[in-house]
């Protein structure tokens, strides 16, 4: 997977197919082809060569986890005590109700998203972490501005 495509990657051409497909993932190839003036067979090449190297990285469903009974979401700092740092890690690997764990710059090393069916688990989550670092909760309230891909070079 090459991390830095070339410019030849991202050429008008393939911009239009990230965008397509940014819009409408499960769109079909001939759909797509159609609308930037291709051949199937020329896009299904194109979009190949974007996933070997590493531009498209994978597909995904997006759900929403209040459907899933997840009606609170929550992000947690965490300071690990010392030599800490790999069981943080292990933890939020293991733990389903984590769906992302960065690892950030300052005080907290950790800045890990969880989602909870109630208040009443924030603490069983909480304690485990505890047991490795200092946490600090923030309770998300409302969401203005929801996940959303990157703007593409050349589009704003």
């Amino acid at each position: 997977m090459n991390l830095y495509p070339s410019d030849s990657l991202l050429d008008e051409r393939n911009l239009q197919l990230l965008e397509l497909l940014r819009g409408d993932p499960r769109m079909s190839v001939s759909e797509m082809a159609r609308r930037v003036g291709m051949s199937a067979p020329a896009v299904r090449e194109r979009i190949q060569r974007l996933e070997e190297s590493g531009v498209i990285s994978g597909y995904r469903v997006d759900i929403d986890p209040r459907a899933l009974g997840y009606a609170i979401a929550a992000f947690v700092r965490i300071k690990p005590m010392p030599g800490q740092l790999p069981n943080i890690v292990e933890l939020a690997q293991r733990l389903p109700q984590v769906s992302e764990c960065h690892r950030v710059t300052g005080e907290d090393c950790f800045l890990v998203k969880i989602h909870l069916e109630s208040l009443d688990t924030l603490d069983r989550i909480l304690d485990q972490f505890l047991a490795f670092g200092n946490t600090a909760t923030m309770l998300v309230q409302s969401t203005p501005v929801a996940p959303r891909g990157l703007p593409l070079p050349g589009r704003t």
